[in-house]
């Protein structure tokens, strides 16, 4: 995943303003870090991502996006 599609699916999950809040406030358990730094330490923008969505608690059918259906 690039950062470009991680920045679209913050937005679109959390919407344009309060997508960047969180990423620079949501300090990430896994990586101690917040989404922001964590992606600037070179960490994978997917692996960013799942764990975003991990700690927001983000259901998985909205993961992938809203028109893209994850696989059963």
């Amino acid at each position: 995943m690039r950062q470009s599609r991680f920045w679209f699916l913050m937005e679109d999950e959390f919407g344009s303003g309060y997508a960047h809040v969180l990423a620079d406030s949501l300090v990430l358990s896994e990586y101690q870090k917040t989404a922001k730094a964590s992606l600037e330490a070179g960490v994978n923008p997917r692996d960013v991502w799942e764990a975003v969505c991990e700690q927001q608690d983000v259901p998985v059918d909205r993961r992938l996006g809203r028109d893209i259906q994850p696989k059963s």
